[in-house]
């Protein structure tokens, strides 16, 4: 009798249920895998958090668009006490103007009730009896050229308080618009102080130290040295838009206090002290200049040679040392 031959499984596949257990698993294994590698590669790669260096850069960029709105609320606010200061000065020269006037048109006006208005008066009808023709013709000449003084003093009196009353009309009707623009700014200054704090919120938790001012050498003359040595003593102290010292400071607020120690003015407005002083050349910049930056003249420092200055820099950066290269220098000028 014939012996059957063994039977024989299917390639690949264990004769046992847990060969099929064990296929499925690894199966499962290589789907889940495949499934977490694609969700990797689809996964956003998560950004690294922006250093102090990249805050501090965001920061000073948006404190360029901040500083020439500050600067100009210093220009207006500086125009207005300026303006009323005149204004003031200009009514106590017209108030004696007006007096003078008034007492001239009374005596013009009496003159005219008397021999025009009224008649001759009892003293004069005596004068018209019994004067003699020369005698009376001499008076009326007398009475004629008293009339034409009052009248020419009048006419000089009131062109002196007309040219007053104009100059007058134009200072008021110029404080009104800088006083509306000031009322406008004053509405930006809460917009500048929000976005001041917002920025300052962003500001890292770190101590700021300032370096102080190195050895100066060539100075030119003797306020230049001491707007210098004023300077350099704020160093460290906190920047407040539109502070003048003596504890808080702007930029141009600094350089004003600085050299209003030197006993030189400077308007508290850095377009204006760009022309309050004498165009310099940066190969002949000398410390104690004060250096402009940016095309609208918006930032301004105080020059202490080297390519270094004391500046304060913006919310947030107290008075410091720092050097000129940081922003674009749009020119140097020598107060005094």
């Amino acid at each position: 009798m014939a012996t059957m031959p063994p039977h024989r499984h299917a390639p690949g596949l264990s004769a046992r249920p847990g060969g099929l257990r064990r296929v499925a698993r690894h199966l499962l294994v290589l789907v889940a895998a495949a499934a977490v590698g694609a969700g990797l590669l689809a996964a956003p790669a998560q950004a690294a958090p922006p250093s102090v260096d990249e805050i501090e850069a965001q920061i000073d960029k948006q404190w360029e668009q901040l500083e020439p709105t500050i600067e100009q609320y210093n220009k207006v606010r500086s125009q207005l006490k300026t303006n009323r200061k005149k204004s003031s000065e200009l009514q106590k020269k017209i108030e004696p103007l007006a007096l003078q006037s008034e007492l001239a048109l009374n005596r013009v006006g009496d003159l005219a009730s008397r021999y025009y208005m009224s008649g001759p008066s009892h003293d004069i009808g005596a004068l018209l009896v019994s004067a003699k023709p020369d005698t009376l013709t001499e008076q009326l000449t007398v009475l004629d050229r008293l009339a034409a003084r009052e009248r020419k003093e009048v006419e000089g009196v009131l062109a002196v308080r007309a040219k007053y009353d104009g100059e007058k009309q134009k200072l008021d009707a110029l404080i009104a618009t800088q006083t509306k623009q000031q009322n406008e700014l004053a509405a930006k200054k809460k917009q500048i102080d929000g976005e001041i704090k917002r920025l300052e919120a962003s500001l890292p938790k770190t101590t700021i130290k300032t370096e102080g001012c190195p050895t100066i050498n060539g100075v030119a003359n003797a306020a230049a040295q001491k707007a210098i040595k004023t300077a350099c003593q704020q160093v460290g102290d906190p920047y407040v838009w539109g502070a003048t010292g003596p504890n808080s400071f702007d930029c141009s607020g600094l350089t004003q206090y600085a050299y209003r120690a030197a006993g030189i003015s400077l308007t508290h407005h850095t377009g204006d002290q760009w022309h309050e002083g004498k165009a310099i050349s940066r190969a002949d910049a000398r410390p104690g200049d004060l250096v402009f930056f940016f095309s609208d003249l918006h930032h301004v420092g105080l020059y202490l040679g080297n390519d270094k200055m004391v500046h304060a820099p913006r919310a947030g950066k107290p008075v410091q040392v720092a050097s000129i290269n940081y922003m674009p220098v749009a020119g140097f000028r020598r107060p005094g």
